[in-house]
């Protein structure tokens, strides 16, 4: 008499919930993916304001944080948005830590791009006479300022409460 065949173990659903995309919609209308999306609104204005202007010099910089940070903004909104935040290496497992600290970065790059920014605006004053003929960067300058300071504050505003998530003792971001 043979001996029966081998049970074939069930399939386990966590691979295939790994391995599949599902739209995280409780982020969409929570806190945080609401300031994601005017961010990256903020940050958007505030990178075309300046890329559509003659510039040079320290302007480099506030162009390079703005484009920097809305990139890193993006990949982290859609990371979450998608649930696959566990793929990234190393940072996966520690997903409300690595927004934070993200959040604390731009916070503290955006204030020395606005500060740039305000310093641009400044010296592009004399632009602002009303018979002032020539072409001038000073609005474009202004506008950037503010929107500037609206991703400081916003980035500010999503650090903020991500560590008082983090003080309560709450690990995820969704």
């Amino acid at each position: 008499m043979l001996p029966p065949p081998p049970r074939q173990p069930p399939p386990q659903p966590a691979r295939a919930a790994r391995g599949a995309v599902s739209l995280q919609r409780p982020f969409l209308r929570s806190p945080l993916g609401v300031l994601r999306l005017l961010q990256l609104l903020a940050g958007a204005a505030f990178w075309v304001t300046i890329a559509t202007s003659k510039y040079q010099g320290a302007v480099h910089f506030a162009l390079f944080v703005s484009v920097l940070f809305w990139l890193l903004t993006l990949a982290l909104y859609f990371l979450t948005l998608l649930g696959k935040h566990e793929l990234v290496p190393l940072l996966g497992a520690r997903w409300l830590a690595v927004n934070v600290a993200h959040d604390l970065l731009a916070a503290a790059l955006y204030g020395a791009a606005t500060g740039i920014m305000v310093d641009q605006t400044q010296r592009h004053s004399y632009c602002n006479l009303k018979d002032y003929s020539l072409p001038c960067a000073y609005r474009a300058f202004l506008a950037a300022a503010v929107c500037g300071g609206l991703c400081l504050g916003l980035y500010l505003l999503s650090a903020l409460g991500g560590c008082y998530r983090r003080c309560r003792g709450e690990r995820e971001v969704v």
